[in-house]
């Protein structure tokens, strides 16, 4: 089975990023039967980032963030979108058959022109050249989760209408691969983790940094001696996801006991955090002062990705006359 995902290289990565995807996306390349394929959509960032510096720099580093927390190039393809042209050239043959109304109907356009974001066609195209990420590689599977629905959804009927337009079944249909439910990581104020809050607690952020973040978790004033409320808090809810199952009912218990105080419990967070990336930390520290190394395996994994894609290409170029 061959699953597709990407990520855009938008900013640091963050434990929400890794209990909501990473940690399955590994998962998924120790499955036998997988072909996984992943990419840094690095054409998509354009549509927010103006600084080409500044968009190399967050590539490298996201590729190498990926690799540290256990994508293994031996075992998954990693590559960047922008080295594969055929993206575009993809992109533009699926948007001669893709409706307006189907772009205009995209619940993530709107969402950014409800925010004030000033439309252009990168953003309004995006679906297009999702489906292009997509279809390129003959992807039977993409991980999706409840937000991100559409957009499948979206590609699919594209793909559909492209077939339709040529007479073939020359792009495949995929399906959607829905990733285990994981409970919503809470962020430092509260509310569900995500950059445009700034509620982050991101996972390869200085010691110190990372201290500082950790105790500036929003609690209650419940006193040190009594009960702690679970309902609701969020410093309980990070704790049950770094916990190991064995000690959890230990922890529990000086929740619902008393005689803990939070900023005791917050430390206890802050060693789990550290222990659970300890190793990936280390390593991305090697990779980043080792461009090179990271350069290399966009490069194989570009390699690699062009044995799909060139197959495909074949067929729609010579399907739509644009290849002998």
């Amino acid at each position: 089975m061959r699953i597709l995902s990407g990520v855009q290289p938008s900013g640091n990565l963050h434990i929400g990023n890794y209990f909501g995807a990473i940690r399955q996306f590994v998962a998924l390349q120790e499955e036998p039967g997988n072909e996984c394929y992943y990419f840094l959509a690095d054409l998509h960032a354009m549509t927010t980032i103006k600084d080409g510096s500044e968009l190399r720099r967050l590539s490298l580093m996201v590729a190498a963030d990926y690799i540290a927390l256990g994508l293994d190039p031996a075992r998954s393809v990693l590559y960047r979108q922008s080295d594969i042209l055929e993206v575009a050239e993809l992109a533009w043959m699926l948007s001669t058959v893709t409706p307006m109304g189907l772009l205009q109907r995209g619940h993530s356009y709107k969402d950014k022109i409800a925010k004030g974001i000033t439309p252009n066609h990168g953003l309004f195209a995006y679906p297009v050249l999702m489906a292009a990420d997509i279809l390129i590689v003959r992807a039977d599977r993409v991980p999706v989760g409840k937000d991100q629905k559409q957009h499948l959804e979206m590609t699919r009927d594209i793909a559909g209408a492209f077939n339709q337009a040529y007479g073939a079944e020359l792009l495949r249909i995929p399906e959607e691969l829905i990733l285990p439910e994981v409970a919503v990581v809470p962020g430092v104020d509260g509310q569900k983790m995500s950059k445009s809050y700034g509620n982050t607690i991101d996972i390869f952020a200085p010691e110190s940094e990372l201290r500082k973040r950790i105790m500036s978790i929003v609690t209650d004033s419940t006193p040190v001696a009594e009960p702690k409320p679970t309902r609701g808090n969020s410093l309980y809810a990070l704790l049950k996801l770094f916990t190991p199952a064995e000690a959890w009912p230990d922890t529990k218990r000086r929740f619902t006991e008393g005689g803990t105080g939070y900023g005791e419990l917050k430390k206890v967070l802050l060693g789990l955090v550290l222990e659970r990336f300890g190793a990936a930390r280390r390593r991305r520290e090697e990779l980043l002062h080792d461009p090179g190394y990271v350069q290399q395996v966009l490069r194989v994994g570009r390699e690699r990705a062009m044995t799909a894609i060139s197959e495909v290409m074949t067929d729609c170029r010579r399907a739509t006359g644009l290849g002998w």
